[in-house]
């Protein structure tokens, strides 16, 4: 059975070689971006704040603990969060036909990206948990952009996907809200369905981008007064400038 999936392999990469999914330029790997597209995006991979990950200048590091404004202030309530990459052109010109373009093929390189993102921490989640979408934008997307993401990290860490412990009531789109429209737009938004699945759980949240962390903030009130123990978040880009 082996050696039959391996020749399958091979034939499939000889009519179909692999191409980098952004600009189809030819790769070794299925999946993986070409150098120049790897290149485009602005990965988070220097100094950064040790509890969010936001990221710092080149310039200014001032250790292995250092804190950004929001995290300091306790504003930050998950335990830790991280992003493989700045929310910028780059990541948009991927980001939007991934999540509205129905270019799920995407979900590769950005899962990889995110697992890359997570290195520098020693986290164990019990649970790796997307952030549910209301059903109505599920019905009208046809997919949950962030379980595609959560799929591949989940078995990363060797944990279950949970899928419905917690559902979403239907709001209006947050665009271009302030952090403070967000956080209101938000509340009360999820609901517990299976507390059982979540008690006494290490639960890292998965979604595609951070622009505030309203919902991120919310999620980690809802699951640890179900009884959660901790609540670690994971992101492929986050907007990187204080509103």
């Amino acid at each position: 059975m082996k050696i039959l999936r391996k020749y399958l392999k091979s034939l499939i990469e000889f009519i179909y070689p692999s191409s980098c999914p952004l600009c189809n330029a030819h790769v070794e790997t299925h999946g993986e971006l070409c150098g120049d597209c790897w290149t485009s995006f602005n990965w988070i991979d220097g100094a950064k704040c040790i509890h969010c990950g936001f990221p710092f200048a080149s310039s200014f590091d001032l250790g292995p603990n250092m804190m950004c404004p929001t995290c300091a202030s306790g504003k930050c309530e998950l335990d830790l969060i991280r992003s493989a990459c700045v929310y910028d052109d780059a990541s948009r010109a991927a980001m939007l036909p991934y999540k509205h373009g129905g270019r799920i093929q995407y979900a590769r390189f950005m899962s990889r990206a995110m697992i890359w993102a997570l290195r520098d921490t020693d986290i164990s989640p019990d649970i790796v948990m997307p952030v549910p979408l209301a059903n109505k934008r599920l019905w009208s997307r046809g997919y949950n952009q962030a379980t595609l993401l959560a799929r591949p990290i989940a078995r990363a860490f060797g944990v279950r996907m949970d899928l419905d412990s917690i559902s979403r009531e239907y709001r209006e789109n947050m665009g271009h809200k302030t952090s403070a429209q967000r956080a209101q737009n938000v509340h009360n938004v999820f609901t517990v369905r299976n507390p059982d699945k979540i008690k006494g759980k290490k639960i890292l949240l998965v979604d595609d981008v951070m622009t505030t962390g309203a919902t991120f903030n919310e999620l980690h009130r809802v699951l640890m007064n179900a009884g959660a123990v901790a609540v670690y978040g994971v992101t492929f880009c986050r907007v990187a400038h204080v509103d």
